[in-house]
């Protein structure tokens, strides 16, 4: 099957399979996985930070970063479409007793700052105090300018505010940007980074931030049910997937603006092409059949997932053929 629904279907390259079954171990609790301790060393250096912790996901990577930032009964500032937001089970409110405030997101994906200035509380006790202000680059594959963060970073700073980087595709943000990753990463009191979406391990993600951070975020880690024992075999393949996922990224990049102009083809199909920017696509459907098209696809051999819009995912496990192979299909299907 060729799966376009999202970058987290990509499977252990050869790779990754060997590093993974010759990996040393160690109980990772007791913090004496070397492999686990290499990883994590390895990401603060590469990423700017301090410190480093490897966890299971990224929806708990951000979990521990805002109950690490807020206190129980504090409040932190989002997108209303932010992952951790509205695809991570409320666990900031349920696991941590912090109070999100969306505030909407511009067409770019930012947060309009003086939204954001309006939604902070002032200090009387009927208000949950604000502590953190969350932003998510990419955000539905958008990705903010280097500017806009700059002037996060200083609007945090004039606020009294932390500022946490939901970064899980943040390898994209940074190729697509033409800059190194810690030009956008030296803006954030904390990062959380997957290594299980385009930079293709099977499993982990990554939060990175001050040591005091990452002490704080490892005993919360444990709380959660997040201390791994013999991690070293998953941090094995997140290693390869920090040293050399980045590198390939650009061609998933150009697959999606590919596929972006053979959908703009497709009369049925509504598309901007230019709206694309790194490995995610929409399109909508004009006659609202996009669930008997997903059907259609799956007895082809196809993976989608339908939506208003369609989201297609580009990842190392789709190549240009594959694309092809796809529009060929869209096309067969409106013609029928």
């Amino acid at each position: 099957m060729i799966d376009f629904r999202s970058d987290t279907v990509t499977r252990p390259t050869p790779e990754m399979r060997e590093a993974m079954a010759c990996a040393e171990v160690g109980d990772d609790v007791y913090g004496d996985d070397p492999t686990v301790n290499s990883l994590q060393a390895y990401a603060a250096e590469r990423l700017g930070f301090e410190s480093a912790l490897f966890t299971a996901t990224g929806t708990q990577a951000n979990l521990l970063a805002i109950m690490s930032h807020c206190g129980r009964g504090d409040e932190y500032l989002c997108g209303q479409s932010a992952h951790n937001y509205r695809y991570e089970g409320g666990g900031a409110a349920v696991l941590g007793s912090v109070q999100p405030q969306p505030i909407e997101n511009e067409p770019d994906g930012s947060i309009n700052l003086e939204k954001a200035k309006a939604a902070i509380k002032p200090d009387d006790f009927h208000f949950a105090p604000t502590r953190l202000l969350s932003l998510e680059n990419t955000i539905g594959g958008k990705v903010l300018s280097l500017d806009y963060q700059r002037q996060a970073r200083a609007f945090c700073g004039e606020h009294g505010l932390l500022l946490h980087l939901d970064g899980a595709r943040v390898f994209n943000a940074a190729v697509k940007s033409n800059c190194d990753v810690t030009d956008i990463t030296r803006h954030y009191d904390s990062v959380s980074v997957c290594l299980s979406k385009g930079l293709g391990a099977p499993v982990g993600s990554l939060l990175l931030g001050s040591k005091a951070f990452i002490e704080r975020a490892t005993r919360l880690r444990k709380m959660v049910g997040g201390g791994m024992r013999q991690a070293g075999i998953l941090a094995a393949a997140g290693q390869i997937a920090l040293e050399k996922g980045p590198q390939r990224l650009i061609e998933d990049h150009e697959n999606a603006e590919y596929l972006s102009a053979g959908l703009a083809d497709i009369p049925q199909l509504e598309i901007n092409p230019a709206s694309t920017q790194t490995n995610i696509v929409y399109a909508r459907c004009k006659s609202g059949r996009a669930a008997k098209l997903r059907d259609y696809l799956a007895d082809q051999g196809i993976l989608i997932t339908a939506g208003a819009p369609i989201r297609f995912v580009t990842h190392l496990d789709v190549n240009r053929q594959d694309v092809d192979r796809l529009l060929d299909a869209i096309r067969r299907f409106y013609q029928d």
